[in-house]
């Protein structure tokens, strides 16, 4: 199996760093997974003051590693002309790629946004600047937190993709059959796009449940135990991660998934790990 396989290939998500350490500690990370050619990495977005300018010192760094970048780009907290500004930005340093999402609202920020939706944005986004940007947008397999049922999620993701997107990634999942059973449902209403399933390494246990309780994704009761039984002890809990987060990955590109998107959390060695396991990487 390799990457090239799979149209859309292998691609890892990260977050703008706080400190010059950290900043540094990501373009390591940047350099050893460009080094398996993915198709794009992408980095997430804070609205506002100091961590939007983050996002972009972030995204121009990134990209000097020579892989393509497509910055997370959120409508809640931006009004219509922050966002042709943002857009504009994008395009002169040479971005063609976008992930367009509504974002949540920064704490203290009580100012309601122009545009409401992902779909919102995308529309937005498709008129200011036409077919020049290929857009992803989010997936949510096991339903989105905020929905009130599957089926208004799934209309809501369809809307989405109606829209203009070219592309989805999904909320990460640690069941496989959350992933065919959403885009068995997408596809029967007519939505034909690549759904790429999101994944997210295991490396730390305590972070993870509070992480997945906030967003919505469901941690299989036999995973969690066994996670639990081995306390403090950060190695077993990586390689039985490895070990589940790889057997998983192999089970949906073999079911047809056309790729794997990677929430890195800015570290290298979990997702290499995987991809390796894959036969996608010798690292």
């Amino acid at each position: 199996m390799s990457a090239s396989e799979h149209p859309l290939g292998i691609s890892f998500e990260f977050f703008p760093p706080n400190t010059e350490v950290g900043h540094e500690k990501l373009m390591g990370v940047r350099d050893r997974l460009a080094a398996i050619n993915p198709t794009f990495f992408s980095v997430t977005y804070g609205a506002g003051g100091s961590t939007r300018e983050r996002t972009f010192n972030t995204v121009n760094a990134v990209s000097n590693g020579g892989v393509c970048t497509a910055p997370h780009l959120s409508c809640v907290g931006s009004d219509r002309g922050e966002l042709r500004e943002i857009l504009g930005e994008y395009r002169e340093k040479g971005v063609k790629r976008l992930v367009a999402l509504r974002g949540d609202l920064p704490s203290g920020m009580g100012a309601r946004s122009e545009l409401r939706y992902a779909n919102e944005l995308v529309e937005f986004v498709r008129e200011e600047t036409g077919d020049h940007f290929e857009i992803a947008v989010a997936a949510y397999p096991e339903c989105h937190p905020q929905a009130e049922n599957h089926q208004r999620d799934l209309e809501n993701f369809a809307r989405k993709m109606e829209a203009g997107a070219n592309i989805a990634i999904t909320q990460y999942f640690f069941n496989a059959d959350a992933y065919f059973h959403f885009v068995e449902r997408a596809r029967a209403i007519g939505i034909e796009q690549p759904i790429i399933p999101g994944i997210m390494p295991i490396t730390n246990y305590t972070k993870l449940a509070r992480f997945s309780e906030s967003c919505g994704a469901d941690i299989p009761r036999w995973i969690r135990k066994q996670l639990e039984s081995y306390g403090d002890d950060s190695e077993s809990i990586q390689q039985f991660g490895t070990e589940v987060i790889s057997r998983m990955s192999e089970r949906l590109l073999d079911g047809g998934a056309p790729g794997l998107h990677f929430y890195t959390l800015n570290q290298a060695d979990p997702c290499l790990k995987v991809l390796k396991n894959l036969g996608i990487t010798s690292v």
